[in-house]
């Protein structure tokens, strides 16, 4: 069986740097296109740069947009992920090469190359994705399949503003023009993700018996961990792992709804809400294909793989 062929989208951060070692330990991957948005571009970008030395790979790295297309941010997620987005450890500046080609080209040229052929990830704000959409409304007809991590369905969120989950929230405007621009997609909430934390103490084991790649992760995750044990978030949190195991095996998802999804755009209290219609009420197209529940144990041994966890 041939592997998943993947163009990923995002902004590294903790939670994207697992997504990102399960791609590689389960799909080709023709690039990484990064955002700001848990940390500012420059760290996210070396980030994303990091990884690549990790694996050995030499996946290009194309920097894209370093603010939302409209409005400053709110906030980023430093407080989560470190300063720097990796658990501020201190990393050597890494080897791999940073493309010149800005990210909105790159996700153009690529999928011009190879069109009907890439599933594109979109782990982090999609304001890469938008501006390239922009540039290029039939992009959409290029892509193999578009799986989004964003959006809180019942709105719980995990912002300032109650409703909003950060990617969305981050640049409610690039949401906005993404979920009306592809006709169908897959999109895994902040609140799948919870329901499908994992255990701390059998992570701690995954940890503890993985390989380099186990260390990495081991250590770039700690703040990230204690600020969610403060925060009265159970198990190890893996928003982006969990998009990233839809990206590669859809038939891991037991139970999806497809409905009507909008972004709110102007609401003092709601900016950045990921509103579901739910009912049908409003007549618009149903594109969003709302993952709720996958199979927990592949997602587990999905994970373990990538690793290096021995079977």
């Amino acid at each position: 069986m041939s592997k998943p062929q993947l163009l990923i989208d995002t902004d590294p951060g903790v939670d994207d740097a697992l997504a990102i070692l399960m791609a590689y330990a389960h799909a080709d991957i023709a690039g990484l296109t990064i955002a700001a948005g848990n940390v500012g571009l420059g760290h996210t970008v070396r980030n994303a740069r990091t990884l690549v030395d990790l694996v050995g790979a030499a996946t290009p790295v194309f920097a894209g947009c370093a603010a939302p297309l409209v409005r400053a941010a709110d906030e980023d997620a430093a407080f989560v992920h470190g300063q720097d987005g990796f658990g501020d450890i201190g990393f050597p500046e890494p080897a791999a090469a940073l493309a010149t080609e800005p990210a909105a080209l790159a996700l153009l040229r690529l999928t011009r190359e190879r069109p009907g052929e890439l599933n594109l990830v979109a782990l982090g704000p999609l304001t890469n994705l938008a501006l390239a959409l922009r540039l290029d409304p039939t992009l959409p007809a290029r892509v193999k399949r578009l799986v989004v991590m964003g959006g809180a369905v019942t709105g719980h969120g995990n912002t300032g503003k109650v409703p909003a989950e950060f990617n969305v929230g981050f640049d409610p405007e690039a949401a906005h023009v993404v979920f009306e621009a592809f006709p169908a997609f897959d999109l895994v909430d902040w609140e799948a993700t919870l329901r499908h934390a994992f255990d701390d103490a059998e992570f701690d084991g995954w940890l503890a018996t993985g390989d380099r790649r186990a260390t990495f992760f081991g250590k770039i995750a700690a703040t990230a961990r204690r600020y969610n044990a403060q925060h009265d978030r159970h198990g190890l949190v893996a928003a982006d792992a969990l998009a990233m195991a839809v990206a590669l095996d859809p038939t891991i998802v037991i139970r999806s709804e497809t409905r009507a999804v909008a972004v709110e755009l102007d609401g003092g209290l709601t900016r950045g809400a990921t509103v579901v219609d739910w009912k049908g009420r409003l007549g618009r197209p149903a594109r969003a294909n709302i993952v709720l529940e996958v199979d927990q144990a592949r997602f587990a041994a999905m994970v373990r793989h990538a690793l290096g966890v021995p079977t």
